[in-house]
C-alpha cells in the first residue's frame, strides 16, 4: 500500500469514530498520523522493513501496530469493526454544514437517515423538525446546505478565490470607509492551500455594525445567511460562503490566529497551553483555573511568544512539524516573492501564447525581474504550435535582437520540449545544447502504466539535456489527477542530473503540489519556479508558486530563479 492509501485508512477511522463519539483528542490523533504519513516524503514500507515506524511524529506502538498490518495484508481489522458499527453513506453527512457528529447520530439513530438522499427525503417530508433541538428551520437550512454541497462538492483553486476575497475586501473597505479599520484574510486561503472551500474575514471597525451593515448590503451578496453586530455569513453570487467577523483591536490577534487554523495545527497549539496551565481561544490566553485573561493578543504573534515560540507563519501552520521546529529554532526563512529575479517557463505567440516576443519581455521588466525564458513548445505538439527547428532559430534571432536594447534584463532562449512517449526529448541533442533553458515536459499519453510513466520520465532526465522538469505530474487542480508515475524514482532521477524540478505557478496547476515539492528540497533537488504565462497578464500569476514554495517549506537557495541571470547559466552549465 502507499502512504496515500494508508492515510486515507487513517482518516476514514477518524472519521467512524467522531461518529460514534469518541473523545475528541483521539479523533484528532488518527487525522494528525494521517496528515504525517501522507507528507512522509520515504515510504512506509522502508521504517516498516526496518522496524522504524515509530519515527514518524505521532506514530507510537498501537498505531505502528497497525501500518504493519496494513503492510502486510492490505487491510485492517480495526477500520472493518468500525465499518460494521456504522453505515457507509453516514460520514458523508458531516459534509453538510451545520451538520455535527451529534446531529447525524441522532438522525441515524432516531429516523434511521444513513445518507444524503434519506437526509433529503426526511427533510422534505418534514420528519426532522419533531427531533430534539431540531425544527423546521433545521430542515430549510440542511435542503439549503444539501443543495450546496451538491452545486460546490468541488473546492474552489486558490487562484479563484484569493483574487475574488480580496475583490471582496475592497468592495466592503470602499462601502463602509472609516467605520472599517482593519481587515485580513483568515482560514484556508491565508495559509494558501491550493484549493478553498469557505471564504474567512476578521476586522476591527470603529463602528462594527455600519461595517456589518456595509458587508451584508455588497452587491455581490446573494443570500445573507447569518447577520449580527459582530459576525454575519453571506453566500454570494460567485458561490462563496464568506464569514466576517469583527473583534476589539486588543483581541485581532487571537482571532486571527484561531480563523487562519488549521485545525490540527491549533489542536496542537492547545495542547501546549494546556500543559502550562492556560487555555487559548479565539478571544485570548485564559488561566485553566481561574479563567482570568492573561493575554487578548492585538497581534497573533503575541500568541505564540506568550507559549516561547517564534511566529509561525500561516503557510507552516498544518501541523506538519512546525512546532518541533519552532521549538529548536530551525523554521525556515521561507522564499519572499521580491526574492524572485526572474520567470523560467513562459511562451510566446510563437506557440500557443497571445503575446510577443517583445511584449513578453516588456510586461516582465515591468514586474521587475531581471530575465524571462521564453519556453514554447515544441514540434510534436501540434495542438499548441510547436516550433519547428527552423521557427526555434527564427524566435532565437528575434531574442537576439531585443536584448541588444536592453542593460539590466534579458530573455532567455527556451523551449518546453516534449517527453515522447518513449523518453526522447522533441529535438536534436545540438539544438537543446544551444539553447538557455530546457523545460522538458509530458502532454500526452497520461493513461500510461505507473512503470512505464516513471522509466519515460527518467530517461529523459538521464538524457543530460533537461535543466527543469516542467509540471512534473500533470495534474490539473479540479479538473485531472495525477498521472500515475513513482516520484520518488523522478526525483532521485532530477538530482542524479542535476536538473531542477517545476512548481508550475499556474492556478490550474500548481505542480508540483507542496508536499512533493518539500520531498525534492529534503532530497536534494532544486526547484525552479515557472507562470507557465501564455500572455502577459499572466506573468503575475507566479505568485501561486511562490505561495506553494513557502508550504513547502522552501528558502531561497532551494529556488533557482532566486539567482541571478549569471549565476542562473552557470549553475545550469550555459556559461
Amino acid at each position: 500500500m502507499t502512504n496515500l492509501e494508508i492515510a486515507r485508512v487513517f482518516r476514514q477511522v477518524a472519521e467512524l469514530l467522531e461518529l460514534q463519539g469518541e473523545d475528541h483528542f483521539r479523533v484528532e490523533a488518527y487525522r494528525r498520523v494521517a496528515n504525517n504519513i501522507e507528507t512522509t516524503s520515504e515510504n512506509l514500507l522502508y521504517f516498516h522493513d526496518r522496524d522504524a515506524l515509530r519515527r514518524i511524529p505521532g506514530v507510537g506502538e498501537g498505531i505502528a501496530a497497525k501500518i504493519d498490518e496494513l503492510i502486510e495484508t492490505g487491510r485492517l481489522r480495526y477500520l472493518e469493526e468500525l465499518q460494521a458499527q456504522v453505515p457507509p453513506g453516514l460520514p458523508q453527512l458531516l459534509e453538510i454544514p451545520g451538520l455535527g457528529p451529534k446531529k447525524v447520530r441522532a438522525l441515524w439513530e432516531q429516523l434511521g437517515i444513513t445518507n444524503i438522499d434519506e437526509l433529503e427525503a426526511a427533510a422534505k417530508a418534514q420528519k426532522i423538525r419533531h427531533l430534539p433541538g431540531m425544527g423546521a428551520k433545521t430542515e430549510q437550512n440542511i435542503l439549503k446546505g444539501i443543495e450546496r454541497f451538491r452545486a460546490h462538492q468541488e473546492r474552489m483553486r486558490l487562484g479563484d478565490a484569493l483574487p475574488y476575497a480580496e475583490q471582496l475586501m475592497e468592495a466592503l473597505r470602499q462601502a463602509a470607509g472609516a467605520a472599517l479599520e482593519r481587515i485580513e484574510i483568515a482560514g484556508s486561503a491565508r495559509r494558501r492551500l491550493e484549493t478553498v472551500g469557505d471564504l474567512d474575514f476578521v476586522a476591527t471597525a470603529a463602528d462594527p455594525e455600519r461595517v456589518m451593515e456595509a458587508f451584508v448590503h455588497l452587491p455581490q451578496v446573494s443570500e445573507v445567511r447569518l447577520h449580527g453586530p459582530t459576525r454575519s455569513t453571506i453566500t454570494t453570487t460567485a458561490g462563496f460562503n464568506v464569514d466576517l467577523r469583527i473583534v476589539p483591536a486588543e483581541s485581532f490577534g487571537s482571532l486571527l490566529q484561531h480563523s487562519t487554523g488549521s485545525k490540527a495545527h491549533n489542536i496542537r497549539l492547545r495542547e501546549l497551553a494546556q500543559r502550562r496551565g492556560v487555555s487559548i481561544s479565539e478571544y485570548g490566553i485564559t488561566d485553566a483555573d481561574s479563567g482570568d485573561r492573561l493575554l487578548a493578543a492585538a497581534d497573533e504573534c503575541e500568541v505564540y511568544a506568550f507559549l516561547d515560540l517564534p511566529c509561525i507563519p500561516p503557510e507552516l501552520r498544518e501541523d506538519r512539524g512546525e512546532f518541533e521546529a519552532a521549538a529548536n529554532g530551525t523554521l525556515p526563512h521561507l522564499l519572499e516573492l521580491e526574492q524572485i529575479r526572474g520567470d523560467l517557463h513562459a511562451h510566446t505567440s510563437y506557440s500557443d501564447g497571445a503575446c510577443s516576443v517583445a511584449e513578453m519581455g516588456d510586461a516582465a521588466q515591468a514586474l521587475g525581474y531581471q530575465y524571462l525564458a521564453l519556453t514554447d513548445h515544441s514540434p510534436s505538439l501540434d495542438v499548441a504550435h510547436g516550433l519547428s527547428v527552423e521557427r526555434l532559430l527564427q524566435r532565437a534571432e528575434e531574442i537576439d535582437d531585443y536584448n541588444a536594447g536592453q542593460k539590466r534584463f534579458r530573455l532567455l532562449n527556451g523551449t518546453e520540449t516534449d517527453i515522447r512517449a518513449d523518453g526522447s526529448l522533441d529535438y536534436p541533442e545540438e539544438i537543446l545544447e544551444q539553447l538557455d533553458v530546457v523545460v522538458a515536459s509530458v502532454h500526452t499519453r497520461f493513461g500510461m502504466k505507473r512503470e512505464e510513466m516513471t522509466d519515460r520520465i527518467v530517461k529523459a532526465l538521464d538524457s543530460g539535456h533537461v535543466d527543469v522538469l516542467g509540471h512534473p505530474t500533470g495534474r490539473l487542480i479540479n479538473r485531472r489527477d495525477p498521472y500515475e508515475v513513482d516520484l520518488g524514482r523522478v526525483l532521485e532521477a532530477a538530482k542524479r542530473a542535476d536538473a531542477a524540478v517545476e512548481i508550475n505557478a499556474f492556478p490550474d496547476r500548481l505542480d508540483l503540489r507542496d508536499v512533493d515539492a518539500r520531498a525534492a528540497k529534503e532530497l536534494g533537488v532544486r526547484l525552479a519556479i515557472g507562470s507557465d504565462a501564455h500572455h502577459t497578464q499572466h506573468l503575475p500569476l507566479l505568485r501561486y508558486g511562490v505561495y506553494t514554495a513557502r508550504r513547502a517549506w522552501l528558502e531561497p537557495d532551494d529556488v533557482l530563479n532566486t539567482r541571478s541571470a549569471d549565476e542562473l547559466l552557470r549553475l545550469l552549465g550555459k556559461q
